[in-house]
């Protein structure tokens, strides 16, 4: 069966019957056992800040909890629209529900996550995009710098301007793990290229994303890379509307601007989730950090080329993807003007 929580309430359906919405406040207080593995199934959540039909990162979790429950045979919730606010109800009440794995998607649930864990020892919650580990803690990341690096490499050596920018919802160790990769990949190309960033507030407002890329664009970006939700498409539109390039994230983006995206840094996050709730059925999950990076290009590649990518350009940044793969070129930890980041060396 699958829980469909929408803001504040759930539904309860299966193949046949729709069961009673009830508000989350007055689930809140449910002390339902935890179901075990082998008698009450396996039980698996997700908690999302947007909506599952942006055709981004809410609809990849989505996915990915939906690809566990066919594969695994899994009960399935899910909770859209999650606020910060309502973050610790939310994940709790998974929880009190007796769910075995619960995943919060996005690194802005971290801090959710280490409040409540300790309350719920039976239940091992992952925070996809998170920096956390501990007993019953784990998290999941792309490794979206060697993506991101690729997509460096290929906007420097497609912008006239020698400027680029870099558009997310916010500011956390994800997209500045992002916006890093992106940076050395240009630098390799251009060292002396321009790289602005900025930070919206908010992944799904499209009003916001297209006055964000305009600004960059009268700034002097001529190629842009973004991550946002429902608001992507708000950015490469405008880049296309201003005849500069762009980017998709996460999903294959080509389709909805041909003539601006480049290509997309593709991460299949509903493979890696599916993957991490069969290692949990197993109860081979541990407290750790599980980073996927392009040596899985089942979840982590870039997608479609735009048919103004140069095939030489193309050809470039997919040698320097397998020499990722064959840590030719690597990734460390460094510090460079006094803050700790990641810098690339090659062996």
């Amino acid at each position: 069966m699958t829980l469909n929580f929408t803001r504040r309430r759930f539904v309860l359906y299966g193949s046949a019957t729709v069961a009673t919405s009830l508000l989350l406040k007055a689930c809140s207080q449910s002390t339902t056992p935890v179901a075990k593995t082998g008698d009450g199934g396996f039980k698996i959540a997700i908690a999302l800040p947007g909506v599952i039909t942006d055709q981004a990162w809410n609809q990849s979790g989505y996915e990915g909890v939906n690809l566990a429950k066919q594969k695994l045979g899994a009960e399935v919730a899910y909770v859209e629209q999650v606020a910060q606010a309502d973050q610790t109800e939310a994940l709790s009440d998974f929880a009190r529900k007796g769910y075995n794995l619960v995943f919060a998607h996005g690194g802005q649930f971290d801090a959710a996550i280490e409040q409540i864990a300790a309350q719920f020892p039976n239940t091992f919650f992952v925070g996809v995009n998170g920096n956390l580990k501990g007993e019953n803690i784990a998290s999941l990341r792309i490794d979206h710098l060697q993506g991101s690096y690729l997509c460096g490499i290929i906007a420097a050596a497609m912008t006239k301007s020698n400027q680029l920018a870099y558009i997310a919802g916010q500011e956390f160790p994800a997209t500045q793990e992002e916006l890093r990769g992106f940076e050395l990949g240009a630098k390799s190309v251009k060292p002396e290229i321009k790289i602005t960033s900025t930070f919206t507030g908010d992944w799904n407002d499209v009003a916001k994303a297209k006055e964000a890329t305009l600004a960059l664009i009268s700034a002097g970006a001529d190629v842009i890379y973004q991550w946002l939700d429902s608001a992507s498409p708000a950015v490469l539109q405008a880049a296309s509307d201003k005849g500069v390039y762009a980017f998709g994230n996460t999903k294959d983006q080509l389709d909805i601007a041909p003539k601006a995206v480049l290509t997309s840094a593709v991460k299949r996050l509903d493979v890696a989730i599916a993957y991490l709730a069969e290692v949990a059925r197993k109860k081979q999950i541990k407290g750790q950090i599980y980073t996927v990076g392009l040596e899985r290009p089942d979840i982590l590649k870039l997608g479609n080329f735009g048919a103004v990518v140069p095939e030489k350009i193309k050809q470039d940044a997919l040698k320097v993807k397998q020499e990722i793969i064959a840590k030719k070129i690597y990734f460390e930890d460094c510090q460079e003007a006094g803050k700790n980041t990641r810098c690339a060396k090659k062996s």
